[in-house]
């Protein structure tokens, strides 16, 4: 590609940023318009800040300092340690950097406010803890909680979710690990541990030179406001190793790939018992097997998940109807008021402020590449860049299923984590010479938010 060319492409990049800009704003905008123009003081949004759940509250903290240090760190030395770094420590590097920028960004709101106290609300999964004392019983009774004016209603995160949610801080409490602390712990590391996930993947499916390229972008992601601490991190954690451990069987990159379908399975499963929108998922399954061009893996994937399928319905909890069930409760509360057609295109701006602008550029450059690698490959498997605009349609595509479905309205930008992450790696469609440039907007953005507002789910 020529100079002028290559200018021109990055002037498209820039005016597609402009775009996601004014999408925000207009978000922003509109929503303060519709809360003060209806249902009075309280809005009809329910949002004090739309399009995203939170307030407007500028704020410094103990993270903050951390918080810059690691930014300057990843955007001047991480895109010359992601060539260099061997593959195996380069992993464990991003992983571990991951985990190093969402601690320091919780931290900015403080050690309470920012991570002990997240998951103790009333709204949040350890105010029920207490009440699973015997597992047969609790999933016999799970659905009888979930509707408004129910006896002991469930708090609004444990009604919203499959029982997998909360035994999962059961389980915690169960090992000596109770308490908001640790609960944040677990799903910080978790939910950072995504980032090696999709390494993983793009590695296997795209090619270890893309899977490098998008190490740093993986580290600062702006989603890491809302992974540290969310229980929604810790979902999208799981599900994305479903995803790599799915592509290491399809493609046959290990030693063993049917017990490691069986453990795609198994994790899929169980993402699908903690959260009922995951099941979206498999329409990234579905590509991570298009580009593999293999449904070798299908009968041990459908194996593992069958364990979760058989056990909960053994124990006395239907998946079905606890969904139809949340469906009616949704529709009791604030979703009855809050308008689907604002929500259909501003939870799309809310994931502006997720996934940064960097990613907007990028899917900008994949977006020619799907439809050619998808037609393509009759003929072989995707490969490279074709493969990775692939991979990252299908984050898309689930994105775009979450959104038409009304289930969604507000609080996408931590609700639609386990899809959004897989968007991360279009940056590395982006030229190198401009990595730096972005990775600072990148880290700026998530800045700006985590410090001048106060998020809250």
């Amino acid at each position: 590609m020529t100079g002028s060319a290559q200018k021109r492409e990055c002037r498209r990049d820039l005016w597609a940023v402009a775009g996601a800009v004014a999408l925000f704003v207009l978000a922003a905008v509109v929503g303060r318009v519709l809360n003060r123009t209806v249902y009075g003081a309280e809005g009809i949004l329910r949002l004090e800040w739309p399009p995203l759940y939170a307030w407007w509250l500028p704020h410094v903290g103990p993270g903050t300092p951390a918080a810059v240090a690691v930014a300057a760190l990843v955007v001047v030395r991480g895109p010359a340690a992601a060539r260099r770094l061997p593959w195996r420590v380069l992993v464990a590097a991003v992983w571990g950097a991951a985990m190093a920028w969402t601690w320091s960004l919780a931290l900015v709101d403080g050690w309470g406010r920012g991570v002990a106290e997240r998951l103790t609300t009333s709204l949040e999964y350890l105010q029920s803890v207490d009440r699973v004392r015997h597992l047969g019983a609790f999933l016999r009774d799970f659905t009888h909680h979930i509707l408004v004016g129910s006896p002991d209603l469930w708090p609004a995160h444990v009604a919203g979710h499959p029982p997998g949610a909360l035994l999962t801080f059961v389980g915690l409490d169960r090992i000596g690990l109770g308490g908001g602390a640790w609960a944040a712990a677990w799903c910080i590391t978790v939910g950072s541990s995504l980032t090696a996930a999709v390494m993983v993947t793009v590695r296997v499916l795209c090619g270890e030179a893309l899977a490098r390229r998008a190490a740093p972008f993986l580290v600062l992601a702006p989603a890491a406001v809302w992974i540290g601490v969310s229980a929604d991190g810790y979902f999208a954690g799981v599900a994305a190793w479903a995803v790599a451990l799915l592509a290491l069987a399809a493609t046959r990159r290990t030693r063993t790939p049917r017990l490691t379908a069986l453990g795609a399975g198994l994790l899929l499963g169980w993402a699908w018992y903690l959260s009922y929108g995951l099941t979206v998922l498999v329409v990234l399954a579905a590509a991570v097997l298009l580009l593999a061009r293999s449904a070798r893996p299908l009968p041990y994937l459908g194996a593992g998940v069958l364990v979760w399928v058989v056990a909960f319905t053994w124990g006395g909890f239907w998946w079905p109807d606890g969904y139809t069930t949340l469906v009616e409760r949704y529709y009791q509360g604030a979703a009855k008021v809050r308008p689907y057609g604002y929500f259909l295109w501003a939870n799309l701006a809310a994931q502006v402020a997720s996934v940064g602008p960097a990613t907007v550029a990028g899917l900008r450059r994949a977006a020619g590449a799907v439809w050619p690698a998808v037609r393509g490959a009759r003929r072989a498997a995707p490969a490279g860049r074709g493969a990775l605009a692939v991979l990252v349609a299908a984050g898309l595509g689930m994105v775009l299923l979450a959104d038409v479905s009304g289930m969604s309205k507000a609080e996408t930008e931590r609700i639609w984590l386990p899809f959004a992450v897989w968007l991360l790696p279009a940056c590395a469609l982006l030229p190198a010479r401009t990595h730096h440039w972005w990775l600072a907007a990148q880290a700026v953005l998530a800045l700006l938010v985590n410090h001048l507002l106060l998020t809250g789910w």
